[in-house]
């Protein structure tokens, strides 16, 4: 899974998913940049590295070998979570993993080097192992 080397802080404070900046449009990563195809968010969610690593390898299981993928988000937000049958209070839980918050018009995945219908179903397939409404878009 994903998971970044070294942080400055181990744990962030929450945040809320349902903010009004989840729901605002990304300005950075909208485009296909290194790919001919992309999978882009339609809703906000926050990807786990485990979804991500579903949907990746789904994604070159589907779309075969001679094709290039770029993963072009990254989990570095730690998520924690207190142990079973804990009370409150007594601190923050552990870390047990990292997410990344994905806001409409993010491009996740892009892929290039394969046919046009084998690519579009091999990014939708990977859609579909995420958390989002996700689209298909061609580079302009």
């Amino acid at each position: 899974m994903l998971a970044p080397k070294k942080a400055k802080f181990r744990k962030w404070q929450t945040g809320r998913q349902h903010a009004r900046k989840m729901i605002a449009f990304e300005t950075r990563g909208v485009s296909v940049s290194f790919g001919s195809f992309g999978l882009k968010a339609v809703t906000p969610a926050r990807i786990t590295s485990n979804q991500l690593e579903s949907a990746r390898r789904a994604l070159t299981h589907a779309a075969g070998k001679s094709a290039k993928i770029w993963v072009r988000v990254f989990p570095d937000r730690p998520v924690t979570q207190k142990a079973a049958e804990v009370g409150m209070g007594s601190g923050k839980g552990d870390v047990t993993g990292y997410v990344v918050e994905v806001r409409p018009g993010r491009v996740i995945f892009e892929i290039d080097g394969a046919p046009e219908m084998i690519a579009r179903e091999a990014l939708r397939k990977a859609g579909t192992k995420l958390p989002l409404k996700a689209k298909v878009v061609a580079r302009q």
